[in-house]
């Protein structure tokens, strides 16, 4: 089985300590010989494994996120994770699998997508570097598993395979000097904005419900469905209005 590492990926692991990018070779070479030892984490199609930082000398305990393909492994994600919240991914993932074996999906078309989203944000990154360091800097580092079913608890909705895929890589954009990283200053929205705007646009639509009552289907008034995602904001500072994600359609 060949194992693949992406180049971020391994100066990520410089950067967690002298003996990280060792125990990533280590664990590239295990995955080699059991493609299957991860665990399914919150975004379909990508399995993850956590590296026990006490075999090494300097390197904290390991998520190593990656597609396992037919023929191929690609090692896609890796973060350092305290001892608090690795127990917490396990317990996360374990409601995942088990919700998971109510709601099938295609683990194929999953990794697809999520090697869709990776490369396509790799791309914007890249960009980024070269032309708006400021905003490249203030981009925050991906999300949890955990992190992420807590906001999809939060919502009460199922967060797509895509926008999953997109908060593991980025949970959100701290703007700089109130620019936000995307086309017109907009910013990609942090999970706590996202939380309240949603229970925002909620209120005011339960707030409208009982105008509706009585009304004729096309005089009736909607201000937000349960199944739309806040994720892009007007601005760093300002998540009035923006761009949502709708759950079910797909629509941005």
């Amino acid at each position: 089985m060949k194992v693949e590492i992406q180049p971020d990926v391994r100066t990520i692991a410089t950067q967690l300590g002298a003996d990280a990018p060792y125990a990533l070779k280590a664990l590239a070479g295990q995955l080699a010989d059991d493609p299957d030892m991860g665990q399914p984490s919150n975004v379909p199609g990508i399995l993850n494994v956590t590296v026990d930082g006490d075999m090494f000398e300097d390197c904290p305990d390991l998520s190593v996120g990656y597609i396992r393909e037919p023929d191929r492994i690609e090692i896609r994600f890796l973060k350092a994770v305290p001892t608090t919240e690795a127990s917490t991914d396990v317990a996360h993932q374990e409601q995942e699998q088990s919700r998971d074996k109510d709601e099938p999906g295609d683990p194929v078309a999953d990794a697809i997508t999520v090697r869709e989203v990776a490369d396509a944000w790799r791309r914007i990154i890249g960009w980024l570097k070269h032309n708006a360091p400021d905003s490249y800097a203030a981009l925050r580092a991906g999300a949890s598993p955990a992190a992420i079913a807590a906001l999809e608890e939060d919502l009460g909705i199922p967060i797509p395979v895509e926008l999953r895929a997109l908060w593991m890589l980025t949970a959100g954009d701290d703007g700089a000097n109130g620019w936000g990283c995307l086309p017109r200053n907009m910013a990609l929205m942090r999970f706590d904005e996202v939380s309240a705007c949603y229970r925002l646009k909620m209120d005011a639509q339960a707030h409208q419900d009982p105008l509706n009552v009585g009304r004729p289907e096309e005089e009736q008034f909607t201000v937000w469905k349960a199944t739309r995602i806040p994720i892009v904001a007007r601005g760093p500072t300002d998540s009035t209005s923006g761009l949502y994600l709708d759950a079910d359609s797909g629509y941005l």
